[in-house]
């Protein structure tokens, strides 16, 4: 299991300037699969779309999402008990299930409300496509951050049941510690920064604005009409 992470001083302290950038710098360190025809890039909405565009471009590898959602404490959405994905695969932190009490009825709640937005999502962004196939291929997941990692881990965990060659996680900034845990899971976790102290992805993008509906799927079209027509890098 790989994992590695780039930290340059004169990088690491300063916050990319949006999605864009991020993607443009991980793809810098991804530059090995370029050109490789068994190489898909699977990116997680919204925020994970404009940097694996970037990615797949400079790649010349297709493109497609994969729908995770992050189950969040009731109460407390932002915190993170779990998470589900495509495929009807669910990671639960039966650690802080237990630590904060949360019932089997709450978590189901929870897992409802996230399902139906995960269905949506997969109409929304797939227009009836189906996903790309992913046995004897190099899946790389991105997203523009690791905190947790709850959300991620649920999409290796997924990813893993369409028997893919190989399984790399790819993100611009994350939490040490996390990426250290995905060197477990992963066949190669790269985190192009990995700051100290890290709080939150948000602070390492100087506009960290949300990606929209509309956004996903220009670049989605974006990317697809461009391979269609030989125009990628």
């Amino acid at each position: 299991m790989d994992y590695h992470s780039t930290t340059e001083s004169s990088a690491s302290n300063r916050p990319f300037a949006d999605r864009q950038e991020a993607g443009v710098e991980l793809a810098s360190k991804l530059h090995k699969y370029r050109g490789r025809h068994d190489v898909v890039v699977l990116a997680l909405p919204r925020g994970g779309v404009p940097v694996a565009f970037e990615i797949a471009e400079a790649l010349d590898a297709p493109l497609d999402i994969f729908v995770v959602r992050k189950l969040g404490m009731p109460g407390h959405p932002e915190f993170a008990i779990g998470a589900i994905a495509s495929g009807g695969v669910r990671v639960l932190s039966d650690d802080a299930i237990r630590w904060y009490g949360i019932t089997d009825a709450a978590v189901e709640a929870v897992a409802r409300q996230e399902l139906a937005e995960l269905e949506r999502r997969e109409r929304e962004y797939r227009q009836g496509q189906p996903l790309t196939d992913l046995r004897d291929r190099i899946v790389i997941l991105v997203d523009d951050g690791l905190a947790t990692g709850s959300t991620m881990r649920a999409a290796v965990q997924a990813v893993r049941a369409h028997h893919p060659a190989r399984v790399v996680v790819a993100v611009p900034v994350g939490a040490p510690g996390t990426c250290d845990e995905f060197a477990d899971i992963t066949d190669e976790t790269v985190c192009a920064r990995t700051p100290e102290p890290f709080s939150a992805v948000g602070l390492w993008y100087r506009n960290f604005s949300q990606t929209t509906d509309d956004e996903v799927r220009a670049l989605l079209q974006n990317h697809a009409q461009r391979t269609r027509t030989g125009e990628r890098h």
